[in-house]
């Protein structure tokens, strides 16, 4: 590596660091320009090569001492002039640490948490064949996530959203019909680009569904309150019935009541788990007129005067 730095000063750290503030520092760093973030970047890879390789003195105690000593350069390697020669095992081990400040990976075979957890791919190759800066290194590009935000009725028919991915472009995510509230969509090769020809990452779309304000839902299932007057409760009618594909006509049979549901064959969303369409399920609320109508009351004192029936019993209210 030409123009050998300080590696304290690579760092930003100063002389009297502790190893924990040496790892942390090398840490926010590594993490800032590693090549996978700025694929193609040639400046960068030379700033990550040249951030292990002052990692790679500063980490090692008996490096960091030999470099304040003047003895080793930022490199690791020897510094000849004025200092006494080391046997030829020295010397395999000045090719062994020359090794390490060349090789960005050479400290990093997956046991670092921190460092794997930057990547998809988890636990990074070494390089097959020797070479500065990693070269041969093969990995998947990491995963990103994103979240996009869908009304109930577009979620359960299906639709369209368009996101910002973090390479600047925009495309349009298909929203299958019957998603639900919180399922992940896996964009393929829309993530981070991959090391040395691998593929790339992922995009991972969470959906948020919002909640309707008439409208349940129950796997494939549909299920919705409608309320009816007293007359099409008692006499039977059809009425509209709104869905999620749009308002349907129902017949409410004679002597209908609270609590009465119609099914609606094929009118629910598509199921995640059985992948047919359920149905809608309509319970029935009878409501009565407000204002109270006086001829109703009239009417209802006449009749309660010669019928009465004891609901509450019946319920086992009493």
């Amino acid at each position: 590596m030409a123009n050998i730095r300080d590696p304290y000063h690579v760092l930003g750290v100063s002389r009297s660091a502790s190893a924990e503030d040496i790892k942390k520092a090398y840490r926010k760093l590594a993490k800032e320009h590693h090549p996978d973030l700025k694929p193609g970047n040639a400046g960068n890879e030379e700033r990550f090569k040249e951030i292990s390789a002052a990692y790679s003195v500063l980490s090692d105690p008996e490096k960091r001492a030999r470099f304040d000593r003047g003895e080793i350069d930022g490199s690791g390697a020897e510094r000849h002039s004025g200092h006494r020669s080391y046997s030829s095992s020295s010397a395999r081990g000045r090719t062994h640490a020359r090794h390490q400040a060349e090789d960005p990976f050479a400290k990093f075979d997956g046991n670092d948490d921190w460092f794997s957890d930057l990547f998809s791919g988890g636990r990074r190759k070494r390089p097959e064949s020797g070479g500065a800066g990693g070269a041969g290194v093969k990995a998947k590009g990491t995963d990103i996530a994103y979240s996009v935000t869908v009304p109930f009725i577009e979620a359960a028919v299906g639709s369209k959203r368009r996101i910002s991915l973090s390479s600047g472009k925009s495309i349009d995510v298909a929203i299958p019909p019957g998603t639900e509230n919180e399922q992940k969509l896996r964009l393929k090769g829309q993530g981070l680009p991959g090391l040395g020809g691998a593929p790339a990452g992922d995009a991972i779309v969470e959906v948020h569904v919002e909640p309707h304000p008439h409208f349940t839902r129950q796997d494939g299932d549909i299920h919705v309150e409608v309320p009816v007057t007293l007359n099409e409760a008692i006499l039977g009618a059809t009425i509209r019935v709104p869905t999620v594909s749009g308002p349907v006509a129902v017949k409410v049979p004679p002597g209908s009541n609270t609590g009465s549901v119609l099914r609606l064959r094929g009118k629910g969303v598509v199921s995640q788990k059985t992948k047919q369409t359920g149905d809608q399920y309509v319970k029935l609320k009878v409501v009565l007129p407000d204002p109270p109508d006086a001829e109703l009351v009239q009417f209802m004192e006449k009749w309660a005067a010669k019928r009465s029936y004891d609901v509450r019993k019946k319920a086992g209210l009493e």
